[in-house]
């Protein structure tokens, strides 16, 4: 079954993109659910933007090594076929998955990974917060301390996988690994510098600046009970 979500639009399919705000979920499905959009998408496959929070996980990308999962206690550790090494997911964190055709947008994934980061400086300006992407580690920072995470994978010219900012929820799984492969890595929330943040608030200016910087013109908003697969 190939994805169905075909727009009949004035603007060339390069323009256009589905947001769908998925709210709280688990993990494995929604990874299923992308590994699945990717392999079936065509030509006539819109982009689209997932925007979510997950129940408790730990994700290891593909390249992870097992000693920076230090005492994950009872939160389940997922090995994965993105990029980078371990991360944490939960409530209050919000999760972006990017379901690009880059090879239509003709960009390539360094690209891909740039603008990525302007958006959530971007976002995270809005609030007030400074914070900067780094070459030798990537995500994005405050000061020395980690705020926002990145991890792809590039399928047939197409992107999967994504980006998590934490914004209001517990800190306390990143204690339990070596974030990204790094020990010791501070890794601080939004509303510890933006008081009474909430993710919904964030994934507003988030696809403001996705569709901004991703030069997108033609936006419809879908729900989960229309996943494509």
């Amino acid at each position: 079954m190939q994805p169905t979500n075909s727009i009949v639009s004035d603007f060339p399919i390069e323009q256009q993109l589905i947001v769908r705000r998925l709210g709280r979920v688990a993990y494995l499905p929604i990874w299923e659910h992308m590994k699945t959009f990717t392999a079936q998408r065509n030509e006539s496959t819109v982009d689209e933007l997932w925007l979510l929070e997950h129940d408790a996980v730990f994700t290891q990308g593909q390249a992870g090594k097992a000693e920076h999962v230090l005492n994950p206690g009872d939160i389940p550790v997922v090995q994965v076929d993105r990029g980078g090494q371990v991360t944490y997911h939960g409530p209050g964190q919000l999760v972006g998955y990017l379901l690009v055709d880059i090879a239509r947008k003709k960009i390539g994934a360094r690209e891909l990974v740039t603008r990525i980061e302007n958006v959530v400086v971007n976002t995270l300006a809005h609030f007030g917060v400074e914070s900067y992407p780094r070459s030798d580690a990537p995500g994005v920072y405050v000061g020395e301390a980690k705020i926002a995470s990145l991890g792809l994978r590039i399928k047939k010219g197409c992107s999967f996988h994504g980006l998590a900012i934490n914004v209001d929820g517990d800190m306390e799984p990143f204690l339990r690994i070596n974030p990204c492969g790094y020990g010791g890595l501070q890794m601080v929330r939004l509303d510890q510098f933006a008081a009474n943040t909430h993710v919904a608030q964030v994934e507003d200016e988030l696809v403001r600046e996705f569709v901004t910087l991703m030069a997108y013109n033609d936006v419809r908003q879908e729900g989960a009970d229309s996943l494509p697969v």
